[in-house]
């Protein structure tokens, strides 16, 4: 019951609050994650179906036979990203062009041979698949596709010999036409460009790293810190994922190669680098004296440094961080304290490393350069990304894939099968496809089941739908419904093989041409042929291609130990390959020990602990050199200990080996000049083969 009074301009009363009128928020519902992957999936439905019809059309407008190859190219080329796609494309024109060429010229030679004809191609797929396998770059589709081709069109003409040219050159004009359709469409309309996805993904493993440093210099429990460096390695394969296809992204301001590797690099040596000094700081908090004044100052100086949010200040600090530590890192070498000195040391290169992170982040993401200095950190050669390649287990994957597709050809050309071409051309083309992971078998039941909806969708189009069509728009309508859905299936990792089944069967089996030719008995032949083979593949990759997780992960960890002693000796891979080849191990360690009973934290840590053994082993035995003296001689003792150990698994034991190193070290503080350059690395490989218990550091 207020009331209002107008007095010289203002209004005079109790004060009441009247209420104010807000326009409702609105909420893009593409922020949320599942609507997103669904508009995004939906997306990459459409575009690859226009991309098939566009094929499609073509090849009818200029009379190719079989315009069912290039819809099904159309499907096994499109990716979600424009550069993957033009990537992939690629690959697959040269993959393709290879295995027509090596199927003409075998052919014709065992014509009158059908048995060694077909033992010789299952030798051919078998050698992509190893090449394919060793490969491990997107290259690798080039291989796979080799086989892939050989297969599908080598097979069916061994018992038609004189057709294969024919074949081989229908072939690749309609591979190319889809190539053509896909890449343009995927380009072109609505491209979704990796450069973006990459700059977002470099950005969260910078404060990934940056998480990391901090917590190597707190007092944090070892489970965190193990999650962040776990969470950074991988970070660097799913950064590598991303990379790969970036020279084809359609955008201007793509990152350089040369960017790419070198921010690799330094993003690798950080995982060894923070271990070695969480394993320092911990043992100088730990002894008697504790941790020297000025170094304590640093430590505090260099976690102030990496929580600062500014560019312009860290790189005025980074600057004075390094000159201090290598300061104080002289300082130490000079009194004694050759702990400390190793510590200090090891803080200017975690300052470089960080530093040149962000300068390189900086580039990449927002493509003008944010310094005008030189790397601060000492590594400056450029290695990129490393892959782990064994040959020995390509091997034996495709001298599976050899055995299993001459069992299935002896079986077809026992039973005289009139459908038995196809039916190991399907084998071929299963093994190939499929044969380059550790466990095929759950891949190919996804595709199996695809294939059981493919085929019976054919049989719905071929008999019941198609008869009734009679122009291209209306067929467009028949077809969108089923080519839609499993588009979108495609694009989902989870389901991307059953829908595969769907995609690659319907075009062939329908027999998609310039007219309707339904056949209902060739219909049933040729499925019945199709899940045979892909059965048979099944049973074949079984037995001969399929290796257990935890047989996979004993080779991953006893090549880790030989490449340990070659250091040791002074072969084995130099420090950059080194680096990468055992963070690019830890990846592919992460999945397998997720279906092994093997403790995954405990099993990533020794790889990390063997990358640190490895890379102080290889550095003490390039910084002894020619070095002569007892000293040195002992030196060169402790490093066959450890190849010895490494190398055989034998005695010395851990244990032993520390004890060497350690009295070595105490002989080396009092040593000339010469021989105290050998320290820093001697105390590297101390702590790298055990950490050093409380209460028994030097002071």
């Amino acid at each position: 019951m207020g009331y209002w009074l107008f007095w010289y301009g203002g209004w005079i009363g109790p004060e009441i609050a009247l209420p104010q009128w807000q326009w409702p928020r609105w909420r893009n519902p593409l922020r949320n994650p599942v609507v997103k992957t669904d508009v995004e999936a939906l997306l990459f439905a459409a575009k690859s179906f226009v991309a098939a019809l566009l094929a499609y059309y073509v090849a009818l407008r200029i009379g190719l036979p079989r315009p069912s190859w290039a819809i099904v190219t159309v499907y096994l080329v499109s990716q979600p990203s424009a550069g993957a796609s033009l990537g992939r494309g690629v690959y697959r024109l040269a993959g393709t062009l290879v295995g027509v060429i090596a199927t003409v010229a075998i052919i014709p030679i065992f014509a009158n041979e059908p048995l060694v004809c077909s033992v010789v191609l299952a030798g051919w797929i078998g050698l992509c698949l190893f090449l394919s396998l060793l490969d491990r770059t997107p290259r690798a589709y080039a291989f796979v596709l080799s086989g892939y081709t050989a297969s599908l069109i080598g097979f069916p003409a061994v018992a038609a010999p004189d057709t294969i040219f024919d074949t081989a050159s229908v072939r690749v004009q309609e591979i190319a036409l889809g190539i053509l359709c896909a890449v343009l469409v995927h380009r072109y309309v609505m491209p979704r460009p990796m450069t973006g996805q990459f700059k977002a993904k470099l950005a969260a493993t910078l404060r990934d790293a940056r998480q990391l440093a901090g917590d190597a210099l707190r007092e944090v429990s070892e489970n965190e810190r193990r999650e962040d460096r776990h969470r950074l390695a991988l970070d660097l394969l799913a950064l590598r994922g991303l990379a790969t296809h970036l020279p084809y992204d359609p955008v201007a301001g793509r990152p350089s190669a040369a960017s790419v590797q070198l921010m690799h690099d330094r993003l690798a040596r950080l995982l060894p680098l923070l271990a070695d000094v969480e394993e320092r700081i911990d043992a100088l908090r730990a002894r008697r004296l504790g941790m020297p004044v000025e170094l304590a100052q640093l430590v505090l100086d260099v976690r102030a440094w990496i929580a600062s949010d500014e560019l312009v200040e860290r790189e005025a600090g980074a600057l004075w961080l390094i000159r201090h530590a290598r300061s104080l890192a002289h300082g130490g070498s000079d009194t004694g304290d050759a702990l400390s000195a190793n510590v200090a040391g090891h803080l200017a290169d975690l300052v470089g490393l960080l530093h040149d992170g962000d300068r390189l982040g900086h580039e990449v993401i927002t493509g003008a350069s944010a310094f005008a200095v030189e790397p601060l950190s000492v590594k400056k050669r450029v290695k990129g990304y490393v892959f782990h390649r064994d040959p020995v287990m390509a091997a034996r994957a495709g001298a599976g894939a050899i055995v299993g597709i001459t069992l299935g050809c002896f079986a077809w050309i026992w039973s005289a099968w009139p459908d038995g071409g196809l039916a190991v051309s399907v084998l071929g083309v299963t093994c190939a496809l499929f044969g380059n992971v550790d466990n095929p078998v759950p891949f190919v039941r996804k595709y199996i089941v695809g294939s059981i909806y493919g085929v019976a969708i054919s049989l719905a189009y071929s008999f019941v739908i198609l008869p009734r069509v009679s122009d291209f728009p209306t067929l467009l309508a028949v077809l969108a419904p089923t080519f839609l859905f499993a588009g979108s299936l495609q694009a989902r990792p989870a389901t991307a093989f059953m829908a595969l089944g769907v995609t690659l069967t319907i075009p062939i089996l329908v027999g998609l041409g310039a007219e309707y030719g339904g056949d209902f008995a060739d219909a049933v032949n040729s499925s019945i042929a199709l899940f045979v083979g892909v059965g048979f593949g099944t049973v074949s990759m079984a037995l001969f291609q399929t290796v257990a997780p935890d047989a996979a992960i004993h080779r991953l960890l006893w090549l880790g130990r030989r490449d340990v002693a070659r250091r040791a000796r002074g072969g084995g891979p130099a420090e950059a390959a080194w680096t990468g080849l055992m963070i690019d191990r830890a990846a592919l360690l992460m999945p397998r020990l997720a279906l092994s009973a093997r403790p995954t934290k405990a099993t990533l840590d020794e790889t990390l602990r063997h990358l640190r053994i490895g890379h102080a082993a290889g550095l003490l035995h390039r910084r002894l050199g020619r070095q002569g003296g007892a000293v040195a001689d002992d030196a060169r003792a402790v490093l066959a200990d450890v190849a010895a150990h490494f190398g055989s698994a034998s005695a010395p034991s851990l244990a032993e080996l520390s004890r060497s190193v350690d009295a070595l070290a105490v002989r080396i503080a009092d040593a000339a000049e010469a021989d105290r350059s050998l320290l820093d690395p001697l105390t590297d490989l101390r702590f790298a083969l055990a950490p050093v218990p409380q209460g028994e550091v030097a002071a």
